[in-house]
């Protein structure tokens, strides 16, 4: 093996900071580290990915590899899988992670893999955790190599790839999905590690108390990274008792991980995915579910403004005039939000929270503006009628501004002059353009104050409430 050859193999063989081999690593690693799965029987769930029937496991025992992209949460098992991709299909294992690797460490890399092709070796498999961390730049210089076959790229990333990952690369791999571990996984991680003596805590004894137990799996939050270290940490400060055997307590678990790791990224998929269950739930008028997304945001840090914003619009959006107080009550919130901070402004937040989705719903604002909307991009935007403009000059008079124009407050019935009562014609003077005469736009709806509007409009318009409206 030449020397070039055998220091782009020290170079790139593995990631550094997770030991000299993915799935074989040292006894001083961490917990997680030592117990990553080594074969797919023992990754823990993703069944649909890795089940005997499934897609991806098939065309692994044959062999077939193609570029794929491995989007899912932390601590679901993307770089194990990754790597378990490459020993089945006998190919050399490249990993890298996209916050520290530049375009000089791509292109060294894809150096590495064309030399070792031509000296007769393995296929190289590519492996970029945070792909998404990339700019278009970086990613466009994996593009010919991944095409031309130089490597076979594995991308992990936690951002939805079809918002995060070029097209054209996208277009080149094939996403698969990957699925929070449910409790039942985290668990079965945990005893595996408490039973095992080569890689695990066999040899300690470790002993986790019931409620110990339940709040580590919860700790975890699908999140088996999280579950396996914080196990470890507790584990070590646990005393041996008399027997030798470390009794792990609910105490010990709180100690060794302060404060649970929410799964939150403010400007990732739960930034969205959050807000839009929130609003959601406050539309669906569900103040308990609305008041948990809320939580959840606030106690992960979300901006305060984001919150409030997406407050005011909903009290418009869907509230509206079914109570006109709403958006009263949400400009309130977001002054009062921006004036005291965090953790006070929670209050305010909650209070509009519960008072949205507590309130009658409509979304006859939108429907009103919408179809306006509609007509003044489909129709002829024709000219002000003239008795709805104003005479400035005497030119203007004489060109009929302003003329025939009867001045609303005059014209309401129970405001008419004595001896003067207008003619319905008259009392509903046209205020549209001919073009969309008699067209209504606004549509009450049935709840709380609109359905007083609803009758209203309706005598204003000369309609019939009819049993269907």
């Amino acid at each position: 093996m030449s020397e070039r050859r055998r220091e782009q193999e020290r170079l790139f063989e593995t990631d550094p900071a997770a030991g000299p081999d993915l799935l074989n690593a040292t006894s001083d690693a961490p917990l997680a580290t030592r117990m990553r799965p080594r074969t797919l029987d023992e990754l823990a769930g993703q069944q649909h990915l890795i089940g005997p029937s499934a897609v991806l496991r098939r065309s692994l025992e044959r062999g077939l590899l193609s570029s794929i992209i491995l989007w899912g949460p932390p601590g679901s098992g993307k770089t194990t899988l990754a790597a378990i991709i490459a020993g089945m299909t006998h190919s050399r294992f490249v990993a890298m992670s996209a916050v520290t690797a530049g375009v000089a460490e791509l292109r060294r890399a894809v150096a590495g893999a064309a030399d070792v092709r031509r000296h007769g070796g393995e296929r190289t498999v590519l492996f970029i955790d945070e792909l998404h961390r990339f700019n278009r730049s970086q990613q466009d210089a994996i593009l010919p190599h991944v095409e031309n076959g130089v490597v076979t790229l594995i991308g992990a990333t936690t951002e939805n790839p079809s918002f995060e990952v070029n097209s054209a690369l996208l277009s080149r791999s094939r996403v698969f999905h990957l699925e929070s571990l449910t409790d039942a996984d985290v668990e079965l991680l945990i005893e595996r590690a408490l039973k095992d003596t080569e890689r695990g805590l066999g040899a300690m004894q470790v002993r986790l108390s019931e409620a110990a137990r339940r709040q580590l799996v919860g700790v975890a939050n699908g999140d088996a990274r999280i579950a396996l270290n914080a196990l470890e940490l507790a584990a070590n400060a646990a005393e041996p008792d008399v027997q030798g055997d470390r009794i792990v307590e609910l105490e010990d678990v709180e100690s060794a991980l302060q404060q649970r790791a929410l799964l939150y990224d403010k400007s990732g998929d739960q930034h969205y995915d959050l807000i839009s269950a929130f609003i959601k739930s406050i539309r669906g008028s569900d103040p308990d579910a609305a008041i948990y997304w809320l939580a959840r945001m606030l106690e992960a840090g979300e901006d305060l403004m984001f919150i409030a914003r997406r407050l005011v619009i909903l009290a418009s959006e869907d509230v509206g005039l079914a109570d006109p107080q709403a958006v009263m009550v949400a400009v309130s919130a977001q002054q009062a939000a921006h004036f005291v901070g965090m953790p006070e402004a929670m209050f305010p937040l909650a209070q509009t929270t519960l008072y949205l989705a507590s309130a009658p719903k409509s979304n006859s604002v939108g429907r009103a503006y919408g179809a306006a909307r509609a007509d003044v991009e489909t129709t002829r935007n024709d000219p002000v009628p003239l008795h709805l403009r104003n005479a400035v000059t005497g030119l203007m008079a004489g060109m009929g501004y302003g003329r025939e124009y009867i001045y609303a407050h005059n014209s309401y019935r129970e405001q008419e002059r004595p001896g003067q009562e207008l003619p319905p014609a008259e009392r509903l003077q046209q205020y549209l353009p001919d073009n969309v005469k008699g067209q209504a736009y606004f549509q009450p709806g049935l709840q709380g104050y609109e359905e007083r509007l609803r009758v209203w409009l309706a005598e204003r318009r000369g309609e019939k409430m009819g049993s269907g409206e």
